[in-house]
């Protein structure tokens, strides 16, 4: 048995193929973005503009899935980012990187099971405030209790409990379903919406007009709010470990269902700027409200819930199969209990991470409003994605004992300082002749930097399987508007963020560094061994198929 088989007790079966990977890729991000964080983007950031928004956001999360496929094709282990940071830059770094892993899950699944709620008394034409109600005493955004929110978290969470296989062929019919409502929001929006509205607000004396209201600016800052709906693909390489053929499926599966809901994402965006100025948008649900007060359309709205609801309930599906086995991971790691990472004879799933983070995102989904949870989900995510990029480069230019790290280190450091600067100059420098100027002396530098570093320093790793194409350019505009995007959140995200890292190294220091100590002394899997498993593992796999 497997230092793996001995912390978890049984192996996950590999039973997924790439049609399954891009049906959870697609189930995984539609839902969450499009039917929860786009109102708040349009409405209070982007205005119709929200399209270039949704656009930028799916470059950056396409950059980040080739990161991720390279990563899982080498190492298909169901950990994600935590276990490709924790064999580069190691378990400290990855510990606060699978904290927030496992904080940007639970928070956008309580997010976006009270999303449901909103979307689902919408489809049978019920307001979603006779669901939920409030309690005196406790401070705003905490007080509005949503009962069915609960029910759908535990009921998604005994659905993932069961069984890998059987939960793909569940979210293959919901986003079956749900891609059939999108078409019809699709030509919808198009059909009955008036091109006007891209460019006209409803009450232009108390909104800016334009298809720019907010400028450029806004742009940027709807782009950071709606990275959230990109999450899903990062839930699908947790699953690399069931994969039948890694080097086949991950790329298919991660890449193409990016690239196929950005186009989604994109249509719905127009779509719904057509049928409303960006200011009678409703936040909570904007396709499902845009068909309201229109005669003969309030069919239109019901039908709109409906989907929404299908599409939620596939987001919640995967990203909790996703949450999951970044626990399982984690647990074998060491740096929290292996409780956690105890694998089911019969289920062949993570039963205990997936009942414990379920009752955990329903506690949350309890009391917290929306509004509280988004910001700090889509901060969480792009420092997750951040890591990623600069993890894949070091993996590629570093070899440990063979190479110094410090020069590809330095490059590292300098880039992001750059990028960082050129965030800063954006954000905080008032407009005119001398922040153009900075910003293209700081782009130039930034593309200096990086030529440098190519000319310079070799890589020592030249992927066997599937790489990255143009190394080290594209991590590093990965990495660029990774960090350009978290400028454009507020400042009290950063608080949340910094408070929850906090708690975080706090933990590892009272806790993990000790406790990691000693399972690497009674024979768990330790950093060394995470490659060696998966080989292991691999390579049985083979021989049974050639068998």
């Amino acid at each position: 048995m497997s230092r793996a088989a001995s912390v978890s007790g049984d192996q996950m079966r590999r039973t997924l193929r790439w049609y399954d990977l891009v049906g959870l890729g697609i189930g995984g991000m539609v839902g969450a973005g499009v039917f929860v964080t786009t109102g708040h983007a349009s409405r209070l950031l982007a205005g119709p503009s929200i399209v270039v928004s949704y656009a930028i956001a799916g470059l950056c999360a396409l950059l980040s899935a080739f990161c991720y496929t390279e990563f899982a094709v080498h190492l298909p282990v169901a950990g994600g980012a935590f276990s490709y940071i924790r064999v580069t830059f190691g378990e400290f770094a990855a510990f606060i990187t699978g904290a927030n892993l496992i904080m940007d899950y639970v928070m956008s699944n309580a997010a976006v099971s009270r999303g449901f709620t909103a979307y689902l008394g919408t489809a049978i034409g019920v307001s979603s405030s006779k669901w939920r109600f409030v309690v005196s005493g406790l401070p705003n955004g905490f007080n509005e209790i949503d009962l069915v929110a609960v029910a759908v978290v535990l009921a998604v969470t005994f659905i993932i409990c069961y069984g890998t296989r059987e939960s793909s062929k569940v979210n293959m019919v919901l986003t079956a379903l749900h891609i059939a409502f999108i078409v019809f929001v699709i030509v919808m929006g198009f059909w009955r919406g008036d091109p006007k509205n891209l460019t006209r607000p409803g009450k232009p004396e108390e909104h800016p007009s334009g298809f720019f209201p907010f400028g450029a600016a806004g742009v940027f800052n709807g782009a950071a709010m709606v990275y959230l709906s990109y999450i899903g693909y990062d839930a699908v390489s947790t699953m690399a470990e069931e994969v039948r053929d890694p080097v086949k499926d991950i790329p298919i599966g991660v890449s193409g269902s990016v690239a196929i809901v950005t186009v989604l994402y994109c249509l719905m965006a127009v779509s719904m700027s057509m049928l409303l100025p960006y200011d009678l948008i409703d936040p909570d649900a904007p396709f499902s409200g845009a068909f309201k007060g229109s005669d003969g359309w309030e069919w239109a709205s019901n039908v709109v819930g409906i989907g929404a609801s299908f599409g939620i309930l596939t987001s919640l599906l995967v990203a909790m199969l996703g949450q999951a086995r970044y626990m399982c991971v984690i647990g074998r790691s060491g740096v929290v209990p292996s409780w956690f990472s105890h694998i089911h004879p019969l289920t062949s799933t993570p039963v205990n991470s997936s009942a414990f983070l379920g009752i955990f995102t329903a506690a949350l989904a309890l009391f917290t409003d929306l509004n509280v949870l988004l910001n700090l989900v889509s901060i969480g995510t792009l420092f997750v994605f951040y890591m990623v990029a600069n993890a894949l480069i070091f993996s590629r230019y570093v070899q440990l004992g063979t190479t110094k790290p410090w020069p590809t280190l330095s490059f590292l450091c300098l880039f992001s300082i750059t990028s960082l600067v050129f965030t800063l100059v954006w954000k905080l420098v008032p407009p005119g002749q001398p922040k153009a100027f900075m910003l293209v002396a700081t782009a130039v530098a930034a593309i200096a930097v990086i030529q440098i570093f190519y000319c310079v320093v070799p890589q020592v790793r030249e992927p066997e399987l599937w790489g990255v194409p143009f190394m080290p350019w594209t991590p590093c505009v990965s990495i660029f508007l990774n960090v350009f995007l978290l400028g454009s959140l507020d400042g009290p995200s950063y608080v949340r963020f910094g408070f929850f890292s906090g708690v975080a190294v706090l933990v590892y220091v009272l806790y993990s560094v000790h406790a990691s100590s000693d399972a690497e002394g009674d024979g768990s899997l330790g950093v060394k061994d995470v490659v060696h498993v998966l080989k292991e593992s691999t390579e049985t796999e083979n021989a049974i198929h050639r068998v």
